[in-house]
């Protein structure tokens, strides 16, 4: 077993024993250089998964901080981790567990300017990400450098998964960026579990491609319905008119605005919402978090969620032609809710940036982020 220390030989017996594996097969996975798009909820039982069966080299790109709130369902981390940067604290785990592969943490945000170079390194990638613009970049990145890109995403009890090599891509299913507001999990919320199954069935797709064996869910996608233990299968067809995949596509990596249409519109940092606050209450503060998250912690104002904002816009219409501030857990949620408010003739609307993680970070630590 050249290539193989005694320990290393010890520790993937199980996979020797395999003939769709074997010895050879370990080589390959030695070999292999897999990326992880997101060291979250996905990314933990995939990390965990491909570190375990010897994938060579793991690279983890993220640029977020472990929250209390992630531990939930991101099992790579523990309470003393919050506050440090995921990415790094992902190849601490992954090393501690497995010290016979290469751990590469990027503690940065996938962006159009690194994109290319970060996945160039690299045979598979992972797709992790609930960040619309990571997918998006993810997907483009892989078809102009011909990687192979294994997706999963998740909603509360749901979850989608598919493997693109070519054609079709992931913009073939999602031609373009939502406009309009999509819930993240801590909108939706998500079961700690779901994650962990879809996750773990990246690994698996990512160490057959690599092995070349099995059917790989190329072509397909696959959803699955945690509450009721259903898998449905749908095939996917190429798209003819496809910006990244189609033939002669020349697309040009960008950065996707989930609302760059309302990019220009006013916008205050927390530090001007606190000399706001002091100077006056002649504005309406309104925060568009869910319920739950109010429970969690609030600065004031008035609370409606963000999805009744426009079924509501009667209990202040009051307001139309005076100040209004919306606040919410990022500036996202904020951020729609300003639109729908202006497109509503509401002339005065003021979207705060960063939202309630901002204030914690930067006026209140004592705060909870949740």
């Amino acid at each position: 077993m050249t290539n193989f220390n005694a320990q290393e030989k010890q520790r993937y017996q199980r996979h020797f024993s395999l003939n769709e594996v074997g010895v050879e097969g370990q080589k390959k996975l030695k070999a292999a250089k897999v990326l992880i798009v997101g060291a979250g909820g996905l990314g933990s039982p995939a990390a965990l998964y491909l570190a375990a069966a010897g994938v060579g080299t793991i690279g983890l790109i993220d640029d977020d901080n472990v929250d209390f709130s992630n531990l939930q369902r991101q099992i790579l981390y523990t309470e003393i981790d919050v506050g440090q940067p995921k990415a790094t604290k992902a190849a601490e785990r992954l090393s501690a567990m497995n010290s016979h592969i290469n751990l590469v943490a990027h503690n940065v945000k996938l962006t159009a300017a690194n994109a290319l170079e970060i996945l160039a390194d690299y045979d598979i990638i992972l797709s992790a990400t609930d960040n619309f613009n990571a997918r998006y970049l993810t997907n483009d990145a892989c078809v102009k450098l011909g990687k192979p890109n294994i997706h999963a995403s998740i909603s509360q009890f749901e979850g989608h998964l598919s493997v693109f090599t070519g054609q079709p891509c992931y913009r073939c299913l999602h031609p373009n960026a939502p406009t309009d507001h999509v819930q993240n999990c801590a909108e939706a919320g998500v079961m700690g579990t779901l994650p962990g199954i879809l996750g773990t069935m990246q690994a698996n797709e990512a160490i057959k491609l690599i092995l070349n064996i099995g059917k790989s869910a190329e072509g397909r996608l696959i959803v699955f319905d945690s509450l009721n233990l259903s898998m449905k299968e749908f095939t996917l067809e190429a798209d003819p008119n496809c910006q990244a995949c189609a033939e002669g596509a020349t697309i040009e990596l960008k950065n996707e605005q989930q609302e760059a249409n309302i990019m220009s519109n006013p916008e205050m940092t927390v530090q001007q919402l606190k000399e706001r606050q002091q100077k006056d209450d002649n504005y309406l503060f309104l925060d568009v978090r869910e319920p739950h998250e109010i429970e969690f912690c609030n600065i004031g104002g008035t609370f409606i969620p963000l999805g009744d904002v426009a079924a509501r816009l009667a209990e202040f219409s009051d307001w139309k032609s005076k100040e209004v501030i919306v606040f919410c857990r990022s500036g996202g949620r904020s951020a729609t809710a300003q639109k729908i408010l202006l497109q509503e003739g509401f002339e005065d609307v003021t979207n705060v940036k960063g939202g309630i993680l901002a204030w914690a970070k930067e006026i209140d630590n004592s705060v909870p982020t949740y």
